[in-house]
């Protein structure tokens, strides 16, 4: 009994090293098969990933910290100046990484996980509590999410919380049209009823059954969802509603140096510090959409043209 528990006990653990070697060959593979656009894209994401973790290392000063000199020009002491209250604007637009990318990525993960977990009930019992939801999802899609969503933060009040909350929810209808119409194309599969036939519960049937096999939509989906996230964030901030002051966030800093054009004089010292923080979140949303098209392409079946 004790070799015939140590030879199982080897032969899966050659299995499992076997597999984990067949992942990272076959990731190899396909990072080198992907085009020049998703590995930009992917060095891109890397990149701010890396300074949104390590923002507290990389930047000089603090995000808050104040100078005496307002709109200090560009120097060795203050790389991008100072905005208009004297704080170094490179040291806020690295926090600005940290807490429009953290907080984006948090709303896309609540959003996902409202929106694909009552997406998947939906699909598989399809009885009052799929129309209840899905007139429920209809009539908060068709009110505009940047309105709704400012006039609801204008009610409860600017908190991170309140922003993550309002804008999951409302985002999360998107994910649930999504998950439901994958999903019931997956629900009428002979293995779904065999797995009801079997007694296992609607959790089970979900998280082996169903999801496994609509993975590759909803990660697209997910790139995507956090793009919209990411734009939505940075609009209300910009329109005074999102991330407050002291935090620094790309959507209020736009419209904190946005003022000083006006006194420019094509000054590119001016000029360029709204350009910042816009180029930023520009620059990310690209990298995304790079990365998810890359993605669908390779998921869809087709070959490649050479």
């Amino acid at each position: 009994m004790t070799q015939g528990s140590d030879t199982y006990s080897a032969t899966g653990e050659v299995g499992s090293v076997r597999e984990k070697r067949t992942f990272w060959t076959r990731l190899k593979i396909d990072l080198k098969k992907s085009p020049w656009t998703a590995r930009i894209g992917m060095l891109i994401i890397f990149f701010y990933a890396f300074v949104a973790l390590f923002a507290p290392l990389i930047a000089p000063y603090g995000q808050a910290e104040v100078f005496p000199t307002p709109y200090a020009p560009w120097s060795s002491e203050f790389i991008f100046g100072t905005d208009q209250i004297g704080r170094d604007t490179f040291s806020r637009m690295i926090y600005g990484a940290r807490n429009t990318v953290g907080i984006a990525v948090a709303t896309t993960l609540l959003a996902f996980l409202i929106g694909g977990a009552l997406g998947l009930a939906a699909a598989i019992d399809r009885s009052y509590f799929d129309q209840a939801l899905s007139r429920m999802v209809d009539v908060l899609m068709a009110i505009p999410s940047l309105i709704f969503a400012l006039v609801l933060l204008s009610i409860f009040g600017s908190t991170i919380l309140n922003l993550i909350i309002i804008i999951a929810v409302l985002d999360s209808t998107r994910v649930f049209r999504l998950t439901r119409a994958v999903a019931i194309n997956v629900v009428v599969m002979d293995y779904v009823e065999a797995a009801r036939l079997r007694g296992e519960g609607l959790g089970w049937i979900m998280r082996k059954e169903i999801l496994p096999n609509i993975m590759p939509p909803l990660i697209a989906e997910f790139g995507l969802r956090f793009c919209f996230v990411f734009l939505s964030i940075a609009a209300l901030s910009f329109l005074g509603v999102g991330i407050q002051p002291p935090s620094a966030d790309w959507g209020s800093m736009v419209r904190e140096n946005a003022k000083m054009m006006i006194y420019a004089q094509f000054d590119p010292n001016v000029v360029l510090r709204p350009l910042l923080p816009a180029t930023a979140i520009a620059l990310l949303t690209v990298a995304v959409n790079f990365v998810v098209d890359w993605f669908l392409h390779k998921t869809s079946g087709l070959r490649d043209e050479h």
